[in-house]
């Protein structure tokens, strides 16, 4: 028997389009494989060899470990159906992923808390795509475990291993709540902080862990003091200073155990006029009394929270933005400040940053 060969175009395939292997052309799908066309129907009509397929949800259906072998499996395709440049994509995965984890309070009981995870991998030129579900997955079968950054780079060596990628990040976000005391009352109250846990792993496979904490406080102007000091002693004139809420953003890399309340306490010890949960008119003045025993600029804070942060024997490094959001301005006053170690954290920040230091 004679077989006449059809012409070969540029990509080694027939003359239309090339066949992937998944029972489908670079243009849709062809069935099982068969790349005959379809005779061509008129206007309005079905092509004599359509068969319309049952609409039905089958609820008995069962999945047998061969139908799932037989499933179409794209992102672990041939390089074939990379569409663009063939190059290397240096993080995609997974963002806002939520899910209730469980985290370690002071007390040493565990805390369920509301997550949200952003997770993500390296993929190399010659791949297709990534297992996005399995970043996802990794997450409930930790889920009774309590959740410390070293989870994290835990987490982070089974996607090199699984997901077979060179470095990796993650981030979990949730708002983490602490009891705190009025100043005089002596109500209790809880206080939300917002906070991050991140682990980044290089294509070394170093882990390097960090813990950022959302710090809110009162910040009141000394120049604005100053001035209505002078007009109450010259002139006999009522006035107040300019104070607001203000955010600072402290950043730590670590190198030993260092647990969320801590780092609160040392924002507390740095900054002293966070702000109150419950007061009554007592806790009011005590709060203006703390204010003015306290004065400070946005430059201030950050040296301040740097004269704490330096030298802690479990922080290898640290980085603090903060904003005070002005009363007298339309503007925010901001700050920024490093510890400044080689290959260190960087002062640099998106403007866009600034706009996310608000207290939700």
């Amino acid at each position: 028997m004679t077989v006449k060969l059809q012409p070969i175009g540029n990509n080694g395939h027939n003359g239309t389009r090339p066949h992937n292997g998944y029972g489908h052309t670079a243009n849709g799908f062809t069935g099982n494989g068969n790349t005959t066309p379809a005779t061509k129907a008129g206007p309005g009509e079905a092509p004599a060899s359509y068969q319309a397929p049952e609409r039905r949800y089958d609820r008995d259906f069962v999945v047998t470990e061969a139908y799932r072998r037989s499933l179409p499996d794209l992102q672990n395709g041939p390089a074939s159906l990379i569409q663009g440049s063939v190059v290397s994509i240096q993080q995609v995965g997974i963002h806002n992923f939520r899910l209730p984890l469980r985290f370690a309070a002071a007390a040493g009981e565990a805390l369920m808390l509301e997550t949200s995870v952003t997770g993500t991998v390296s993929l190399e030129a010659h791949k297709k795509g990534i297992n996005m579900s399995r970043i996802m997955r990794t997450f409930y079968e930790h889920s009774d475990e309590l959740f410390t950054l070293n989870t994290l780079a835990d987490i982070l060596q089974s996607y090199r291993r699984d997901l077979d990628s060179l470095d990796a990040h993650l981030t979990l976000r949730f708002s983490y709540p602490l009891p705190k005391e009025s100043l005089r009352s002596g109500l209790l109250g809880y206080q939300y902080y917002d906070v991050a846990m991140e682990a980044r792993m290089d294509r070394e496979g170093e882990v390097r862990t960090y813990l950022h904490l959302d710090f809110v406080y009162s910040s009141t102007c000394p120049c604005s003091y100053e001035l209505s000091q002078h007009a109450i002693a010259t002139r006999n004139v009522a006035a107040v200073p300019h104070s607001q809420r203000s955010v600072a953003r402290v950043t730590v890399e670590l190198d030993g155990p260092l647990s969320i309340e801590e780092l609160r306490d040392l924002c507390l010890a740095a900054l002293q006029t966070e702000t109150q949960v419950l007061v009554k008119r007592e806790d009011e003045q005590a709060f203006a009394e703390l204010n003015a025993a306290y004065l400070k600029f946005v430059e201030d804070a950050v040296r301040l929270l740097h004269y704490e942060l330096d030298g802690h024997p479990s922080i290898r490094d640290f980085k603090v933005v903060a904003s005070h959001q002005e009363s007298l301005h339309s503007h925010d006053a901001v700050s920024v400040i490093v510890k400044g170690i080689p290959g260190g954290l960087r002062a640099e920040v998106e403007p866009s940053t600034f706009a996310t230091l608000i207290h939700r």
